[in-house]
Formats: structure tokens, sequence, C-alpha cells
């Protein structure tokens, strides 16, 4: 037997555990070593199933992470510490995204048409609303690995699911569009949710809201006018109709132009809401949920979101008035700026503290950011076919 020297054989050992440590060298950071991620965001580019990674001090895009599949209704939450983000797809794909690094850790296809998320209070649960086939999935945050499955069945009949909110305590709470019911899935212990079930709570919620504070939970009805409430911290919580005459347009209206409860805003006592059918917003006192005001816009608003302080309110527009953008003062309730930042604004994102304002405009390719105090065009960045914008300051938040 021929003896391989033992010199040899220490020699081909250090060129393989060379060759395997080239291969697995750590990939290229989006941004420089010991930097934190508080100002970092996304935009979501809808036909090209990217995501573009954004800095929002600097106002400039760091990169672009692709492979995420069908993102023409996409949504996103992020861990606790800002650096990742659970990108939920229309496709039904939820995929874990390293915004410090820009790779994907982590891709779970799970549903065949889902519509959203939430990320649990302590970070460890990300839970998937689908409507196909229906229902709610819980994963590890960490590792991906599904934890539970909540078929959303009523009297034999699968529901689509819709208006998924975290709650305090690893609780989530989400309607049932064609079951008319709401649900809260207490996820203590995850693999065994305990489910609190709401019934007769109107026809087809279609999309619901949670308030800053976890207390109001809110759904709206595509079947019929008024709107579901739950007050979360009553000792035994039950639904209230409030608004009755919420939904009762001028004309009917196709459902791409409902407007998502979820651009609503709370500013102070008052919510803002866009009228369906007509070129308003409501003004409701969130002590009586009752309408005390009026305020005329330029068109059939979508969504009406208030800056951090609650000062203003800036609000967007479907067809044909989808390139204006207008901002009302929540003192005098009037308008007191008219934009146009491009053609079909759909989403719009405030900096943390308010300072500027971030809006896709997708038939423009591209996302502009705009001062609040001056309205000035700080920055124009290229995005192709942007929809929504998400910074990392919402994993901050409930409901986001």
């Amino acid at each position: 037997m021929t003896m391989i020297p033992r010199r040899a054989v220490l020699a081909a050992l250090f060129s393989i555990a060379a060759l395997l440590g080239a291969c697995a060298s750590p990939p290229k950071l989006l941004v420089e070593p010991g930097r934190g991620s508080g100002d970092l965001g996304l935009v979501i580019e809808r036909e090209s199933g990217s995501i573009g990674v954004l800095d929002t001090t600097a106002r400039t895009r760091l990169g672009t992470i692709e492979g995420l599949g069908d993102l023409s209704h996409a949504s996103v939450v992020f861990s606790r510490d800002g650096a990742l983000a659970y990108v939920f797809g229309r496709d039904g794909a939820l995929t874990k995204v390293n915004l410090l690094t820009g790779q994907i850790e982590g891709r779970v296809m799970q549903a065949g048409n889902s519509i959203g998320g939430a990320i649990s209070t302590d970070g460890t649960l990300v839970v998937a609303q689908n409507y196909q086939p229906g229902g709610v999935k819980v994963f590890d945050a960490r590792t991906l690995k599904q934890l539970a499955d909540i078929p959303a069945v009523v009297d034999g009949k699968a529901s689509r699911v819709v208006g998924l909110a975290d709650i305090p305590r690893n609780r989530f709470i989400f309607s049932l569009f064609d079951a008319g019911q709401i649900w809260i899935a207490d996820l203590a212990d995850p693999t065994k949710p305990v489910l609190t079930k709401f019934a007769h709570i109107g026809k087809q919620p279609y999309d619901a809201l949670i308030s800053p504070d976890g207390r109001t939970y809110i759904a709206g009805l595509f079947g019929e006018d008024g709107l579901a409430k739950i007050d979360l911290w009553a000792r035994e919580p039950k639904v209230e109709r409030i608004l009755p005459g919420y939904g009762k347009g001028q004309q009917p209206l196709p459902v791409f132009k409902m407007p998502h409860l979820r651009g609503w805003s709370i500013a102070g006592k008052h919510a803002y809401l866009p009228a369906i059918g007509r070129h308003e917003v409501l003004v409701v006192d969130t002590d009586t949920w009752k309408e005390v005001g009026r305020i005329s816009v330029a068109g059939q608003p979508v969504f009406v979101m208030a800056r951090p302080d609650g000062r203003q309110v800036w609000v967007n527009f479907a067809v044909p008035d989808y390139d204006t953008v207008q901002v009302i003062d929540t003192q005098t309730r009037q308008i007191v700026h008219s934009l146009k930042p491009g053609k079909a604004v759909l989403h719009m994102e405030f900096t943390p503290r308010g300072d500027a304002v971030w809006i896709s405009a997708r038939d423009d390719h591209k996302v502009v950011v705009i001062d609040t105090q001056s309205f000035q065009t700080l920055a124009t960045l290229p995005a192709k076919s942007p929809s929504g914008i998400f910074f990392t300051s919402r994993a901050a938040r409930t409901g986001f």
C-alpha cells in the first residue's frame, strides 16, 4: 500500500477548507457593518416581484431583492429589531428577507391566495390570512416552520379571511368575509390556538383596522351599510354596530374602488375615513363613534393617512383622480395643499416623526419624497411599478 505523506494530506485539507471558506463567504451587506436598521424601509415593485431597500435618512435606494413572486397585493411586517421583513405575496408565499444583507432567508408557499399577515407582540410568531383555501396559518418567525393551521370553516363552508391584526399578549383578531364573523385566536401556545368567535357581525366584512392602542377593532361591511366594532378592553367584549350610514354612496362602486380600512387614520380624539362613493372625508368622534364633520376633497378618497403628530391628514384618490394628493389641517379641517406627485399614487408612508412622506407613483415608476412642512420635493427614486412602502418603524406599532 502506498502511503501518502502527512504534509500532502494537510495541504489538501487546507485547500479544501479554503475553497469551502470562499464558497461560504458572507454576502455583501446592503448597509455598512455596525449600522442599525431603524431608518430602513422597502418599496414593493409589484410587476417584477422584487423589493427596493430604502434609506430614509439619506433618502436613497440601497439595493434590490428579487424573487418574491406575485406582489400584486403584497403586505409586510417587521421583526422587533427591524432587520427582517416578512413579505406576504398574493400567490400565497411568505418570504423572510434580511434588509441588512439583502438576502432571502426563508420562503414558504403557505396558501394559494393570500392578502396579508401580522406578527405577534413578542415577535416570535408570523401569521398569514388567506383567501384560498381560507383560514389562518401560524409560523415560527425564526424558521418559518408551520405551527398551526386554523381553518375558517362555519357550517361546513370555508371562508376567506380578511382584516387580520395583532393584539396584545400574542393574540390575533380577524374577520371571515363569507361567514360574517370575527374571531380572536389566543396563541399563548401557538400549537394549540384558543378561539373566541363573534357571530352575526354583519354581511361580508371586507377589511378591518385596529386602533393604535390595540383597544378598538372595526370591520367594514361590503354587504350592507355600517361598521362592526369591538371594544377589546371591555370585561365581556361584544360586537356593536356604528355609523349605520357608512357605505351609502352617490353611485354603486366596483370592488377595486373600496377603500382599505388600514388607510383610515386616528388623530387625537377623531378618526378620519374615506366616504364611499363621495368626494368627502368623514370626521368621526372616537368617544361616541358618531360622525361630527365632513371635508370636501378632490375625488373619491382611498387612503386617508395622518402624519404621526396628528396635525395633518394626507389623502389620495381612486381613478380618475389618482395623480392627486391633498393635505388637510386637522385643526381647521381645511385643505391646505394639493399636489400631483405622479401618475397612479398607490401608497404613502410617513417617516417616524413625520418630517417627510414617501409616495409611490406606479405608472411613473418612481417614489417621491415630500417635505410635510414646505411641501417641497426632497428626492425622487426609481422603482418598477411601485405600490406599498413600508418603514421599519412599523415594528414598534400595534396593527402594523
